[in-house]
Parts: C-alpha cells; sequence; structure tokens
C-alpha cells in the first residue's frame, strides 16, 4: 500500500510541474533567465519553478524590504549604492539578515553571471521569511532574501511624458524613505495618471513642497539655470539621483548650469521651471513636459534635461570600475 501512495505522490507532483510549465511553454524569450531563493538555497534556471511561499510574511503582511540594479552591456551598475540603502532599509523594517552583506552581493553577481543576460534589471527582495499568518514574525524561523533577473532593455528616454499631481496619501517620512514591498500607494497614484491619460504622478507633501514620483525622484530646472532637486529627509532617497548630484557640476564647471542643489519647491515654483524631469534606475532621466495640462516651459524636452541624461548614460556605459561591476559570466 505505502508503493502505491508514494506512486500517486509521484504522478501528482509531476502534473504540478507540468502545469506550472503552462504558462511558459508557449513563450520563446523568457523574460525571468534565473532567480535566487534562500528558501530553496540556490540559484533557479526554470520560470515556472520561480515561486516564494504563500506563509511568507512578505506576501500576507508585506513585511519585505527591496532595491533593484541596472544590467547594462554586462555591467551591474551602482550595486553597492543600492545594496547599501537595501540594508538601511532592512534595517528600518527590523529585518535580520540571512547573510553578511558580502554574501549577499556575491549571491547577486552570480546570479546575474548564471542568468547569462547582458542587458535589463536586477531586482532583491528581503523578507522576514515563510512560518506562519500570524501578524508577528516573531515565530518564523529565519528571513528569506529573492533575488530575480529580469531580461529588458534599458536605453535612454528622449521623448517627454505628460504628469499629474497625485491624489492619493503619499506614505508618511518613516514609511517613505525605506524601499518596503507596500507599494499600494504608488500603484494607485500611477493608476490614477494613467486613467488621466498621464504616464505618472507627482506627489507634493503636506507642507506643500515638491515630494517625489511613484517610483521615481523628480527634478527641476529653473529659469536660472539652476538644477534643484526635492530634498531626500521625507522621500526615498534615489541612487541614481544622487549620481546624478555628483556628476551634474560638470555642467556648472562648463557654464551650462548656475548651481546643483537639493532644496523645498512650493508646486508653483516648480510648475514655473524652465525643464523638469524623473529620475531613475531604468530611465536614467525622463523628460516631463507638461504638468496639470500645463506646459512646462516651452512644453518641449529641454537641452540641460538631455545633458544630463547623456552624462548619466556614460556613466552607466562607460563610468568609473567603483560604480560599474564586470560580471564574471
Amino acid at each position: 500500500m505505502c508503493h502505491w501512495y508514494i506512486l500517486i505522490f509521484c504522478v501528482c507532483v509531476y502534473q504540478l510541474i507540468e502545469k506550472l510549465h503552462e504558462k511558459w511553454s508557449p513563450v520563446k524569450k523568457k523574460p525571468y533567465p534565473a532567480m535566487y531563493s534562500s528558501v530553496f538555497g540556490g540559484i533557479i534556471l526554470d520560470p515556472a519553478m520561480m515561486v516564494i511561499p504563500i506563509d511568507d510574511h512578505m506576501v500576507h503582511r508585506g513585511h519585505g524590504v527591496f532595491d533593484t540594479a541596472v544590467i547594462l552591456d554586462g555591467y551591474l551598475y551602482e550595486l553597492d549604492a543600492h545594496l547599501d540603502r537595501f540594508l538601511r532599509s532592512a534595517s528600518k523594517a527590523r529585518i535580520t539578515l540571512p547573510f553578511p552583506r558580502s554574501t549577499l552581493r556575491s549571491i547577486l553577481v552570480q546570479l546575474t553571471a548564471a542568468s547569462q543576460c547582458k542587458e535589463g534589471t536586477l531586482r532583491y527582495w528581503l523578507s522576514a521569511g515563510p512560518g506562519n499568518f500570524l501578524l508577528s514574525p516573531a515565530k518564523c524561523p529565519t528571513s528569506a532574501f529573492y533575488a530575480v533577473v529580469i531580461a529588458d532593455v534599458v536605453s535612454q528616454c528622449k521623448n517627454g511624458v505628460k504628469v499629474i499631481t497625485s491624489t492619493i496619501p503619499m506614505k508618511t517620512p518613516q514609511f517613505a524613505t525605506m524601499k518596503n514591498v507596500n507599494y499600494l500607494p504608488n500603484v494607485l497614484s500611477i493608476m490614477e495618471a494613467e486613467d488621466k491619460g498621464a504616464y505618472a504622478s507627482i506627489w507634493v507633501d503636506d507642507d506643500g513642497f515638491i515630494a517625489e514620483g511613484p517610483n521615481v525622484n523628480v527634478a527641476f530646472i529653473t529659469n536660472d539655470k539652476e538644477l534643484i532637486l526635492p530634498s531626500f529627509d521625507k522621500i526615498l532617497s534615489g541612487c541614481t539621483a544622487k549620481r546624478l548630484l555628483e556628476l551634474a557640476p560638470k555642467l556648472v564647471e562648463q557654464g551650462r548650469l548656475k548651481s546643483v542643489k537639493t532644496a523645498n519647491l512650493t508646486v508653483m515654483e516648480a510648475k514655473g521651471a524652465a525643464e523638469m524631469m524623473y529620475i531613475g534606475s531604468t530611465l536614467p532621466i525622463l523628460p516631463i513636459i507638461m504638468w496639470d495640462e500645463q506646459p512646462i516651459g516651452d512644453g518641449k524636452v529641454g537641452d540641460l534635461t538631455m545633458a544630463l541624461s547623456d552624462l548619466l548614460w556614460h556613466d552607466m556605459v562607460a563610468g568609473p570600475n567603483t560604480h560599474r561591476i564586470c560580471v564574471p559570466y
């Protein structure tokens, strides 16, 4: 009798795996060439098996943090900056690391190499872990680390987009400054923009100052040719935005910009800017030409916006080794 139970179990497992493969069998090029799971204890190359437990606290309680890095020409761009922010987010979310930072970094580099992906994104999550469906993670055996390589085209954004002011309440500073998986406000914010025919939205804080976009930072060039980014004290500290602040002084040296700084901007000041842009890892800069049906500047993509985009793009494809990690494929 025991042998029959084993046989039935094996048949059920086989049928389950076949069912999981049905989704991916018609897909010629798999969008997720590799995943790492600390629950499985290794790298997974079969997208049908790229799953996480339903009782993981990141799934049913949103107790998790995440971050990303761009893969371009076989290099990981700004991985260390993103990983440092990832650890800061984990600390704020009170999630302990399953491995030291050096091990996490090594896993991410090895995962990218195993994926054979030369262009796309690397995304990774730290969860309180699987174990139960309770509110407290106290009885979860250990935290869980997941990572996925996503094959995608990474290129400069040269066309301008329209945005709106979001009516969805933004996160409080405690949660906005950590990159946690609770992105429901972000999702609703971008859906609101799409409903109105816009690309995305802009959040304004309770004091009336410009905050950020749903998953990007925002920047402005004033009529006096000052580059201004909203202060990071109430919003997520963007790694690409910070890198831009390091690179942009080159345009000051050339006399094209007057200054580069972070500061509080009112909506009136921001809408009166000469140029406006989103800043994010995969953009790296996206020009904004209209806000709430009002043109920004002359309503065209600005020269300085594209000059800043060129600076970041050059850094991504040919920057110093301190910011680009060669993947050992």
